[in-house]
């Protein structure tokens, strides 16, 4: 079904931004939805998806356009959506890590799906489910974030394992000391330096360049990003299963007076929204993880290892360790006084999530089960305002 998307000529832009735009029957409000995803990539196809999941739900009384890497960058969106230069878009909160501490901290529980029993390319199917289900119902604190940055939290997808992509073998213990690691989040940083590694801060879209010029020895991320960001061009040697932890510190975040200004049907057209394009971007992550692996093997220019037991030991020893000592990291660098009490409510949830994504078997499954799970519980007449 197309529906008319209508012109509005005697608004101007900043108040477009600003109060957003009464809704009748005779005019849709058209939502701008950023994301640093580039174009035709798994990032800018979920959002494809975001957008006719808003329009489906809400008859075409709310469009919306989506904006890969044009509107907004990953480092600009926390900032961009606060100034109300986007209606939404997709937030990678470890970019403004003091800005959201509470956030960012459990994103950093990802890791503890390596100790379980899950697919491992289920485990960002899970956590992803996990996150918004604690943030909507769980964790006030986490989401007064999101309001001190003129934002609303409106749920979020997640990546599949991270691993190692580098331009040289790093298999062993010995061949990570020294080395020069781009790093996605402060857990990654900790396991890096843990191990005799340096952390690399680098925005995502810069680290191509950083692995071609050698400024880099190795990026920690998941194997989708072999395609998205074209790293197949430049990785010549992964080693998988290590570090671990899939990416869960993001957020589908809604200016806060662009949410204020839809109805009710028009919030929860945005929550279903999510939940859908939460589902789309969590399960291709998942797919192209497959279907990336096996594109490596299969190339004469990359070798894939498996990490030497002394390295593979030395992260499980990691990842129990830091475990017990995020709740004080950010007690201390962040004054969270309550975060071992956050930390501790949340692995429940998770274990729950474990046992939910177990037998999903497609991204239409997924959307149904976040859904009905958590984003349409969530009590649009009085959420956000």
């Amino acid at each position: 079904m197309v529906f008319a998307k209508h012109t509005l000529t005697s608004v101007t832009l900043s108040t477009i931004m600003l109060t957003g735009i009464t809704i009748n029957a005779a005019q849709a409000k058209e939502i701008r939805y950023a994301t640093g995803y580039p174009p035709n990539s798994i990032g800018s196809i979920a959002a494809d998806k975001y957008v006719e999941a808003i329009e489906e739900y809400s008859k075409g009384a709310y469009t919306a356009r989506s904006y890969p890497q044009t509107l907004l960058s990953f480092m600009e969106m926390s900032d961009g959506l606060r100034d109300g230069l986007a209606d939404s878009g997709a937030v990678l909160l470890t970019y403004a890590s003091s800005q959201y501490p509470r956030a960012n901290m459990l994103g950093e529980m990802s890791m503890l799906l390596d100790l379980g029993d899950i697919e491992a390319h289920k485990s960002g199917m899970a956590f992803a489910g996990a996150m918004a289900e604690y943030m909507f119902f769980n964790c006030p604190s986490c989401l007064a974030e999101f309001t001190a940055q003129n934002q609303v939290y409106a749920g979020a997808g997640a990546s599949t394992r991270y691993v190692l992509l580098c331009n040289k073998p790093v298999v062993s213990l010995a061949d990570v000391r020294g080395k020069r690691l781009r790093i996605g989040g402060a857990n990654w940083a900790r396991w890096a330096e843990n191990l005799g590694a340096s952390p690399v801060s680098m925005s995502v879209s810069e680290m191509y360049e950083g692995i071609s010029q050698g400024v880099l020895d190795c990026t920690i991320q998941s194997t989708p990003e072999l395609t998205i960001f074209k790293m197949m061009e430049v990785v010549t040697d992964i080693t998988t299963d290590v570090p671990g932890g899939s990416y869960g510190a993001s957020s589908n975040s809604i200016n806060a007076q662009s949410w204020a200004s839809l109805s009710e049907l028009g919030r929860e057209s945005m929550l279903y929204g999510t939940a859908v394009t939460s589902a789309d971007i969590t399960w291709r992550y998942a797919k192209a993880s497959i279907e990336n692996m096996q594109t490596a093997r299969d190339m004469p220019g990359i070798t894939v290892h498996e990490p030497a037991a002394d390295l593979a030991e030395a992260t499980e020893a990691f990842i129990l360790a830091d475990l017990d000592n995020i709740a004080s990291t950010y007690q201390s660098r962040h004054d969270i006084n309550n975060a071992d009490v956050l930390i501790e409510n949340f692995k429940p949830i998770l274990e729950r999530w474990v046992a939910l994504v177990k037998d999903v078997d497609g991204p239409e499954a997924l959307s149904k089960l976040y859904w009905d799970e958590v984003y349409s519980k969530v009590d649009v007449s009085t959420y956000g305002l």
